[in-house]
This record gives structure tokens, sequence and C-alpha cells, in this order.
């Protein structure tokens, strides 16, 4: 009597696994089919019912673009890579679509900082803090063998291993906190607009002085402050790649 109660509280348990399951071999049989807004459709109903997976945001980034709509698969591939940096399909289809899209690099002024930006969030977080605890420990090791070890050779190994191992403990766990800071923040955005410009004050730029600049569409921004007015209704400040800073209204943009 016990097993067959158990046995069925695995079945309940594992309906909505396939209905799930059922859910995606539809949008996907409907993607195949070329039918990219039935597949559209199944895609977000799959997320809303059942919540969001890296996978998931890259397949409705995938259908977004199959329907010429760039800005929102740019925006669902960049969700995939919060969830999971290590997904090598939403970057490598992110990357190829800016580059349709004509949009500069986003991760910083300099090429060596973008260089830096996409190496380290290739990684999880969780998977910087591993590797700083293996490097970690065996930091630890070169240390006991340059305290407790007879041999020469061996005790300079454990000196010098050591401190390249320190070192690499330390740009791990920073490695960590920039992914972490990066996927928790929840200040990215992209511009939705075909081109937006923005004023440097909250408000409607009342004449060319008050334009700060424009930005095209599928940018990445920095939500950095807010303020919402009587009349004027919500206001963003962004920052650029490049920290250049000014305002523009909250329907704009869509947070990652």
């Amino acid at each position: 009597m016990k097993q067959i109660i158990i046995s069925i509280l695995l079945a309940v348990m594992a309906l909505p696994l396939m209905a799930a399951n059922a859910n995606i071999d539809k949008a996907n049989q409907a993607y195949k089919q070329e039918l990219y807004n039935e597949a559209l459709q199944l895609y977000l109903q799959e997320a809303k019912e059942t919540g969001v997976s890296s996978a998931l945001y890259c397949n409705i980034g995938d259908t977004y673009y199959r329907l010429k709509d760039n800005v929102h698969a740019v925006l669902y591939y960049e969700r995939a890579l919060v969830l999971d940096p290590s997904n090598s399909d939403a970057r490598f289809n992110l990357d190829f679509v800016r580059g349709k899209m004509q949009l500069p690099d986003d991760a910083g002024d300099s090429w060596f900082s973008n260089w830096v930006d996409q190496t380290v969030s290739r990684l999880s977080s969780n998977a910087w803090a591993v590797i700083a605890i293996i490097t970690f420990l065996l930091f630890l090791a070169g240390v006991a063998a340059y305290l407790f070890l007879d041999n020469v050779l061996m005790r300079k190994i454990g000196f010098f291993g050591g401190a390249l191992l320190l070192v690499a403990t330390i740009l791990a766990n920073l490695a960590a906190f920039h992914v972490y800071h990066k996927a928790t923040s929840g200040n990215a955005a992209i511009i939705m607009p075909e081109s937006v410009v923005l004023s440097t004050a909250p408000r409607e730029a009342r004449d060319k002085d008050e334009e700060a600049f424009s930005l095209q569409q599928g940018t990445r921004v920095e939500i950095v402050d807010s303020i919402t007015g009587k009349d004027s209704g919500k206001w963003l400040q962004v920052s650029t790649a490049g920290g250049h800073k000014a305002w523009l209204k909250a329907n704009d943009i869509e947070v990652i």
C-alpha cells in the first residue's frame, strides 16, 4: 500500500514536468515548421507558467530573430546570459545580431575592458567561486610545501607556485563578484525604440541645449537613478558604456 501511495505521489509530481515538456515540444515543432508566431506564444507561455531558464530565453531570442524583431532578440539573449553566462549559443547569437544591428561594443570604453568583461562573463559567479576555492586550497598546499619540505626545488615550487595561486585566488574572487553583481543588480536595460534622444534633465528637451545625445535601438545602458513627476511620468537616468549619463522615459527601455 505504501509503495502504491509513493507511486501516485511521484506521478502527480511529474505531471507539471510532462506538461512543460509537451509545451516545449510543441513550440520546437512550430519553430521547425517556420510557424514562428505560434512558437513564440508557446515559449512565452512556458516562461510564464513554469518559469524561465537560459535555454528557454535563448529559444525566445531565436524566434524573435526569425520574426525580424532584432531588438527583442538582443533582449532575450542578454536575459539568457544573465541566467547562464556560459551559454555559448546565446553569446554567439547575441554577437551575431548585434553585428547585424551595427551596435558598438558596450562592455566598456576600451578594447581591454571589453575583453576582460567578455572573458570573465563566460563563466557564472558560482563557477568562479569554485575556481577561487580550488586555487586557495592549492595555495595552502604550496605554503605547506615551502614550510615543511626539505627538498630545495620543491620549496621553491611551493613558494613561487603559492604566490601565483594566491593571485589567481584573488582574481577569481573578483571575477565572481563582478559576474554576480552584473547578474543581480537589475540595472541593465536595452533601448527599445528605433532611436531615442536623451535629455540633460528628467523632462522632454525644450531646445537643443537640453538634448544630451541619442542612442540607437538595442543599445545596452545601466540605470543609475529614477524620478517620477506628476505630469511627466517616470524618467530614468542611464549611463552608457562610455560613462555618459542622461535622462529618458521609462517606457523607452526594457530591463534585462
